[in-house]
């Protein structure tokens, strides 16, 4: 990794995770492996920021914890890159195992808990499908028609235009919205914490 981490993908350490490595990581993973329109991929990190708006959309007060899980919900893809589900299905149970040890490596090394609780899982699901409905039909290249049959509706009272970010603008993106909920959430010391005044 840049930050000098050496992350075993076999047995993976919260110890060797940092935000920064997953942010630059994800702002370079291309969601629909690039097959969209436009100058700039749509990048993982991108849909990340925007899966944890729609979660917190749909269940307002969701606590910060939970915010923060969504925030992360695709995080082992920053070593692993973005598989369509039918292709890791296809790879079979040792994939699903692989990646659910990398994935509650990195909830424990951000203070979650290894796995979220089933609600928390459905509702990040939700979000994440909700995010893809808005993918698929302006830049993937699917009617409305076709996104509702394989996505389902979008939330009610929730739009979405997606302008896709040159990579090192949705790192930095991510990493400030994973700040504000590493904050909230008690992660990190408030700005002026350290103020003695």
């Amino acid at each position: 990794m840049l930050s000098g981490r050496r992350l075993d993908l076999l047995d993976p350490s919260p110890f060797d995770i940092e935000i920064e490595d997953i942010a630059h990581g994800l702002a370079r993973v291309a969601r629909w492996n690039g097959q969209t329109i436009g100058e700039h991929a749509f990048s993982v990190a991108q849909h990340s920021c925007v899966v944890e708006e729609i979660a917190a959309h749909i269940k307002p007060g969701l606590e910060p914890k939970w915010r923060l899980a969504a925030l992360l919900h695709d995080a082992s893809e920053y070593v692993i890159g973005d598989m369509i589900s039918p292709f890791k299905a296809a790879l079979g149970v040792n994939y699903k195992a692989f990646e659910a040890r990398l994935e509650g490596a990195i909830h424990v090394r951000f203070g979650l808990p290894p796995k979220n609780p089933a609600a928390i899982k459905t509702l990040i699901k939700k979000a994440d499908r909700a995010c893809a409905f808005f993918e698929a039909t302006q830049l993937a290249g699917f009617n409305k028609k076709e996104s509702l049959s394989i996505f389902g509706a979008p939330p009610a009272g929730y739009d979405l235009v997606i302008e896709p970010l040159p990579a090192p603008i949705a790192q930095q993106r991510y990493l400030e919205r994973y700040r504000v909920l590493a904050q909230a959430v008690g992660l990190m010391p408030a700005p002026d914490a350290w103020h003695t005044e």
